[in-house]
């Protein structure tokens, strides 16, 4: 493999993480970003956010001059083979995908191009159509060099193990009406680790977000199949055990909880939705997704306003801000529902997480952020774990009990085995698994109003 000289676009989670293992693999990368604080942090060795071996790569490889990071374009694109495209795209009020960044960053690559012709490879998850858009933009910005070829290649990153997702992908798909130029962006990647589809634009882009709506669906699904088995008496970790051991069906993403979050699954269901409104389809079962995922939140709370009685003047910690373990990013994360259903209903909330209290305290300013979980419990009506951090299944429980007020424990994430919770003298509440009848702590009150 000849290494390439690349552009990155953006220094994000998708554009560190690409710009970061593409340098890995041998190539020679400049990321570019308009945010000064954000490049002068990186240049001092520092990654905004927490992503497990990042920060290693990038430490490594601007060591040895292989990765650098700029705020001009001019400099960033000078003589480079590719550009790739890894900007936000957060979701309009109507759930469309705000495309503006892409833009922008199309319009800075037109005007900063001088005779060169590279090949521009989108990572952002945009709607059908965009690499089109900017086919346009990069024509109107940038027409003296001719036709510049556009390849969309999807990124398939999990937060919190990005660097394996990226090195060992379970498929590359790449999307361009110039096969030669998809088979060069192919090559970047180095010998083949897995399969490599390559097809037009347009069902390059659709297959990111059929596979984002397909991963919530499984999600919301499992979470309706834990309402009913709290009905009906059934465990639905056993039901979901037994489902995924069909080969057709399979265990990923069938485990019970209060939804998923962050900054794919919700915005790309959304944009998806509102996609398929503007093209004349009936999106029934997105919107049912996305609805069962925003009542898995106030199911807990309900449920924990009746076992305690009252939410009024009682004291709740919330274990797990993050949306997921293993990073520190709160974007549309679980906890944060649910604390404001705690916070309206007259509760105070007290809450820890191992990386992303600062986070979230940006968001939600009257919690009360503590340093660790028994901090956090301490004094305590009830605790909430929202994430499955393995750290909490570590817990001395005993001395957690000793701390709270009540022992009340709400699982979210159906982190605990029940025996060994209610062993110690807990109340405890899980996620569509057999609970003993809990009665009431205090005579219910009527919560207050929002």
């Amino acid at each position: 493999m000849r290494p390439s000289s690349i552009c990155v676009v953006g220094a994000g989670h998708v554009g560190l993480v690409t710009a970061a293992c593409l340098a890995e693999v041998g190539h020679r990368v400049t990321c570019v970003d308009t945010d000064e604080d954000r490049i002068e942090t990186l240049r001092n060795g520092t990654v905004p956010f927490h992503e497990p071996g990042l920060e290693t790569l990038i430490e490594r490889h601007c060591a040895s001059d292989v990765l650098k990071f700029t705020t001009s374009y001019k400099e960033a694109l000078k003589g480079v083979d590719f550009i790739f495209v890894a900007v936000n795209t957060p979701s309009t009020p109507e759930g469309a995908a705000d495309l503006r960044y892409v833009r922008r960053a199309a319009r800075e690559i037109g005007r900063a191009l001088k005779d060169s012709r590279p090949i521009i490879v989108n990572k952002s998850t945009v709607p059908v159509g965009t690499a089109e858009t900017l086919d346009h933009i990069l024509h109107e910005e940038a027409g003296g060099l001719g036709e510049l070829p556009v390849v969309s290649n999807p990124e398939f990153l999990r937060e919190g193990a990005a660097i394996e997702d990226f090195m060992k992908p379970d498929r590359v798909v790449l999307g361009s009406h110039d096969r030669e130029a998809a088979r060069r962006v192919a090559e970047l990647y180095g010998p083949p680790k897995a399969p490599v589809l390559i097809t037009d634009p347009e069902t390059a882009e659709m297959i990111k977000y059929a596979s984002n709506a397909f991963l919530a669906t499984k999600i919301s699904f499992i979470n309706e199949i834990a309402s009913i088995c709290e009905g009906v008496g059934a465990d639905v970790s056993q039901v979901a055990q037994g489902m995924g051991l069909d080969k057709r069906i399979g265990s990923q993403f069938l485990q019970a909880g209060i939804g998923y979050g962050g900054s794919c699954l919700p915005k790309d269901v959304k944009a998806l939705a509102h996609m398929a409104s503007v093209y004349g389809s009936h999106p029934q079962l997105l919107n049912a997704v996305l609805q069962i995922n925003v009542d898995q939140r106030r199911r807990l709370v309900r449920r924990l306003r009746q076992t305690l009685g009252s939410l009024e003047g009682a004291t709740v910690a919330v274990l797990g801000l993050a949306y997921k373990p293993n990073t520190d990013d709160v974007r549309d994360s679980p906890a944060i529902d649910i604390i404001r259903l705690l916070e309206r209903e007259g509760a105070a909330v007290r809450a820890h997480d191992p990386v992303a209290n600062k986070n979230l305290a940006k968001i939600l300013r009257d919690v009360t952020y503590c340093s660790d979980a028994y901090e956090a419990v301490s004094g305590c009506d009830a605790v909430i774990i929202a994430t499955d951090w393995p750290q909490f299944l570590d817990l001395d429980l005993k001395q957690v009990k000793a701390r709270m007020r009540r022992p009340v424990l709400v699982d979210g994430r159906n982190l605990f085995q029940p025996d060994v919770v209610r062993g110690h003298g807990f109340t405890y509440l899980s996620i569509g698994r057999p609970d003993h009848r809990e009665e009431p702590l205090a005579r219910e009150r009527q919560p207050k109003e929002a």
